[in-house]
């Protein structure tokens, strides 16, 4: 491979090029006129964040769903932001620049596209893939529903699942993956194209509608290798030196046949990648030693990305034995958080692997695409100067990596690393971190048990005596439409624009509305719409002490979706009251049960970016103590039904079967702390969203929740097939009854469909009737006819269980 001199090179360009990215687009020119340098340093980078450091992105998409704005104005933008996160990259002096990680839904369904693997459902029979396509198989239209989307592993990152069997048609179907390249080439940047490696891509794909269990996805890998071949050789023809696979299925536990497909997959794909250097990247955990050894030993792999912050052990394999003559991708800058990395113990890891593997064949990397981070610390205005000095995101983190390949050069800078060690140190030193009353009571709690003392069946039938509730109560999971009125009256009371009273008199009369309309479509058991509420996690974050947040701090979670994770800097505890206030406010308007809504102690934990200086644990049960006195006072006020959301508590299970049990022991006692010591009649709910829970089922029995809701309708039911296969569950449970991330409504036959289907292997007194997650994304336009819809159909569900009796 040519070697750029390490010389610094500067070049000044301006030129036109175009960037069709789907058959709907025509084609754009854009006059492009910057200077950047390129640095030979061995830097790389995994992927990068799409939405923009102002969710451009976002709103450009949902300007385009909405048909304000065209499918042009849509790619502009998108080409725009390509550009200057390539330029940010190589300003930064990163070596290995990621093409063909950007994407306008997600990376899997792009990889879907490539194919041409489309479920028929969608109408498509060939050509490129367009936008009308692309956006109905993620987001559903008006006559079919969309794919299932999934937790990718456990991030909070979602995915749209390949739907495989045996009568697919692969076709080369969507040439995005060439066209990025070349667009990146035009500006004079030579990019590695990232595609999602053939195995990884089987193995997260599921089994299409009526397609026999006992196919195997892993069958079908010859008849998508012709397709990567096809991609492979046209980025060759354009110049491409360097392709990434990205294969990160290698961390799991995988028997002797998955890997097998492995080594015959890259058997396969030799002879086409002869001439090119092949990167095959793994991240989130360590590699077990068996996969280590197959993907060590791939023919015509040129480098291996190995996660050396999650898989700390997997530096122990590479000091055993690594290939001689082959490139190390070390990924020593931790992209799953926020923290500033260590850079003298990085430099110190990278400088025992360089004796491993030699100067020149040795990689500074990230452990994993920056897309898990926020974008640039340089938008944060309000965050003090001591915590913001603890903190490094996506564009710092570009930073990082390139000081460590510089100092692993000769070119150490000694004022970069200087700072770094003094923020370190001022981390650790910090009063604002340590609270001893808190870590004393959290030494308390981890020898109890923590169990309501009455059994889940006497519990029920004390509530039910106190609720007088229907057969198939219905419900929503908690949060109405945001609405843009809404959001304003937050905004401007936060900015000081408007009193306390006067945000208080608005939240209250939006509050009202909502009750009413649950009265009126008629609901069981109301919520009272959290418009208060700005997300599920950084509302309470906000009200809890050791909590820091961000003005842009946007992480994306699914398509447009995007969090603000908040930032756990020390020991977490309760200064007052959080939502005791507007719970009993919204009761006092009904006669209705009205639930408290909160947000569980490992969701709170899973979606914030927490700190690395203690484990996990202790953080979230801090975090419990401290939901658990906002339960206890919800009770005293009177409020009967209590939400505890625990929507990321699947999420959070380790990839590795040997690490999941002590996870599920403490992640399900800190559920348990919460609501310990209410009375029997005081129901407490809990919601999952979003992941495959069959293989914990008995983990989140052991929760001990009255009430379970429960992620269910985009998976084709796929959570009742283990009560098919004879579990038996005694608590109250919800599975939703249709897809809320969908603007698509449905009617009330096929909601009805659906609860026949639940009611064939549950009993009519243990379910409910609800939507599979909040409301606060979608339109009300959306919400009130498929809310009639649900109500009608557990209405005509309760008359026919009525008459088979």
């Amino acid at each position: 491979m040519r070697q750029i001199s390490p010389t610094l090179i500067s070049f000044h360009s301006s030129f036109s090029f175009s960037f069709p990215c789907f058959a709907t687009a025509p084609r754009l020119k854009t006059q492009v006129c910057f200077k950047f340098h390129i640095r030979s340093m061995a830097s790389h980078i995994v992927g990068y964040p799409r939405m923009g450091p102002k969710r451009e992105l976002k709103f450009a998409l949902e300007s385009f769903w909405d048909g304000k704005s065209s499918a042009e104005e849509l790619q502009k933008l998108a080409a725009d932001l390509r550009v200057s996160i390539w330029k940010q990259m190589a300003d930064a002096g990163i070596k290995y620049i990621p093409s063909n990680t950007f994407s306008y839904y997600d990376h899997v369904l792009d990889t879907t596209a490539m194919l041409g693997a489309v479920p028929l459902r969608y109408g498509w029979s060939c050509g490129e893939i367009g936008f009308d396509i692309y956006f109905s198989m993620a987001r559903g239209n008006a006559s079919v529903p969309a794919m299932e989307m999934t937790k990718w592993f456990d991030t909070n990152y979602h995915y749209i699942v390949p739907e495989l069997g045996p009568d697919v048609e692969f076709s080369y179907a969507s040439h995005k993956a060439v066209q990025e390249y070349k667009e990146a080439k035009a500006l004079g940047i030579d990019t590695i194209p990232v595609l999602v490696g053939p195995v990884s891509y089987l193995l997260l794909s599921k089994l299409a509608k009526g397609v026999e269990k006992s196919f195997s996805l892993l069958s079908l890998i010859d008849k998508i290798i012709p397709i990567y071949k096809q991609v492979v050789a046209e980025l060759k023809a354009a110049g491409a030196s360097w392709i990434q696979f990205d294969e990160p299925t290698l961390v799991m536990d995988l028997d002797s046949q998955k890997l097998h497909a492995y080594t015959h997959a890259y058997k396969e794909l030799e002879p086409s990648v002869s001439s090119l250097n092949v990167l095959i990247e793994t991240y989130f955990a360590d590699l077990p030693a068996e996969a280590y050894n197959t993907v060590t030993a791939l023919k015509g792999v040129t480098a291996i990305g190995f996660d050396l912050v999650r898989g700390s052990k997997t530096l122990d394999l590479i000091k055993d034995g690594f290939p001689r003559g082959k490139y190390l991708f070390a990924g020593v800058v931790d992209g799953r958080n926020i923290w500033a990395n260590d850079l003298n113990a990085s430099l110190s890891t990278l400088q025992a692997l360089e004796s491993v593997v030699g100067k020149d064949k040795l990689v500074v990397s990230t452990s994993c695409s920056l897309l898990h981070t926020a974008v640039d610390l340089v938008n944060e205005t309000k965050l003090d100067k001591e915590l913001k000095s603890w903190l490094a995101f996506a564009a710092q983190k570009l930073l990082e990596v390139n000081a460590l390949a510089k100092a692993l050069s000769g070119q150490k800078d000694e004022a970069f690393f200087s700072a770094n060690a003094a923020a370190q140190a001022s981390r650790r030193s910090s009063p604002r971190v340590t609270n001893e009353a808190v870590q004393k009571a959290t030494a308390a709690v981890k020898g109890s048990d923590h169990r309501r003392v009455t059994n889940v069946s006497a519990r029920l039938a004390a509530q039910q005596e106190k609720l007088n509730l229907p057969v198939l109560p219905t419900t929503t999971i908690g949060s109405f439409p945001q609405t843009l009125g809404l959001r304003k009256v937050r905004r401007e009371y936060k900015a000081n624009k408007i009193s306390e009273e006067e945000y208080v008199r608005a939240i209250k009369e939006e509050i009202k509305v909502v009750v009413k309309l649950q009265e009126e479509l008629g609901l069981d058991v109301l919520v009272h719409g959290e418009p208060e509420r700005n997300d599920m996690v950084e509302y309470f974050g906000e009200q809890l002490s050791g909590f820091a947040f961000t003005v842009n701090g946007w992480v994306q979670s699914y398509g447009s979706r995007c969090v603000k994770p908040p930032i756990i800097y020390g020991d977490v505890s309760r200064p007052k009251a959080m939502t005791v206030f507007w719970s009993t406010l919204a009761q006092s308007m009904t006669k209705h049960p009205m639930k408290g809504m909160l947000t569980g102690p490992v969701t709170i934990l899973n979606w914030s970016f927490v700190r690395n200086d203690q484990p996990r644990f202790e953080t979230c049960y801090q975090i419990a103590l401290a939901i658990k006195d906002e339960v206890e006072d919800l009770e005293k006020a009177g409020i009967n039904v209590i939400q505890i959301d625990e929507a990321a508590l699947r999420e959070g299970l380790p990839l590795r079967k040997s690490e999941q049990a002590f996870y599920l022991d403490w992640a399900v006692h800190s559920f348990r702390i919460t609501n310990c010591a209410v009375q029997d009649t005081t129901q407490i709910h809990t919601h999952m969203c979003y992941s495959n829970f069959n293989d914990i089922i008995n983990s989140i029995m052991d929760m001990d929740a009255d009430v379970i809701t429960i992620e269910n309708s985009r998976s084709d039911e796929k959570l009742l097939s283990v009560f098919r296969e004879g579990v038996k569950y005694s608590a109250g449970i919800g599975p939703g009854v249709y897809d809320i991330h969908s603007p698509r409504i449905p009617t009330t036959e096929e909601i009805t469909d659906r609860v026949n289907k639940m009611l064939a292997v549950l009993e009519s007194n243990v379910l409910w009737v609800n939507p599979d997650c909040g409301l606060k994304t979608r339109k009300y336009s959306e919400v009130k006819p498929a809310l009639s819809n649900m109500v009608a159909a557990a209405k005509r569900a309760r008359v026919q269980l009525a008459t088979a009796k």
